[in-house]
């Protein structure tokens, strides 16, 4: 737990310029709400859920992070600022991801099953977002702020507007594409 505090501390001071100490950081709702999804998420998968769903309220009072303790989430989420973040159940986040304010990782309805978004390791999620249904969000990937994102997003590509549809690639990403011997990429049935 004390090697987990110290890389979740070591991050935010890394990613938030505002950090000026490692005792301003132990205040910030980023790392409560993700100290909580840790201690809500071990009792959900001891299914014991209603005890798992209470610390998860109590979490969210107290921060305004809405994290389902049934989500999965990697090392060094970064939620800056925070409030009215919202990550429903069957999300996923990967290491390293950045989200912002007011973004949702929902669902689209009431399907069973994986019904929420994956977001892999390194992707930023500008303010205000809605990443919606069981889609993905790829590797390095950015999601610009109040984006409406209801289709994949590639890895290393950026994603705009509403709906959000990709304005950016990186070097990267073609570069993996030429070794690959490919020289487009389809994306919703578009070249890029």
């Amino acid at each position: 737990m004390i090697k987990f505090l110290k890389d979740e501390v070591r991050n935010i001071m890394s990613k938030d310029p505002a950090a000026r100490s490692i005792y301003e950081v132990l205040l910030y709702p980023s790392l409560h709400a993700i100290i909580n999804h840790r201690i809500s998420r071990f009792f959900y998968k001891k299914r014991l859920y209603f005890l798992a769903r209470l610390i998860s309220q109590i979490g969210r009072f107290i921060t305004g992070i809405e994290i389902h303790p049934g989500a999965t989430i990697g090392r060094r989420l970064f939620i800056d600022h925070g409030m009215g973040v919202v990550i429903g159940e069957t999300a996923e986040i990967g290491d390293d991801v950045t989200i912002y304010h007011g973004v949702t990782l929902g669902g689209t309805g009431k399907d069973k099953g994986k019904r929420h978004p994956t977001v892999e390791s390194g992707a930023i999620i500008g303010a205000g977002a809605k990443v919606l249904g069981p889609i993905v969000i790829g590797e390095n990937s950015k999601i610009g702020s109040n984006s409406v994102v209801l289709r994949d997003v590639p890895s290393y590509t950026t994603a705009v507007g509403i709906p959000a549809k990709i304005i950016y690639k990186s070097r990267k990403i073609i570069d993996i594409m030429n070794h690959k011997g490919e020289d487009k990429y389809i994306y919703n049935d578009m070249v890029i």
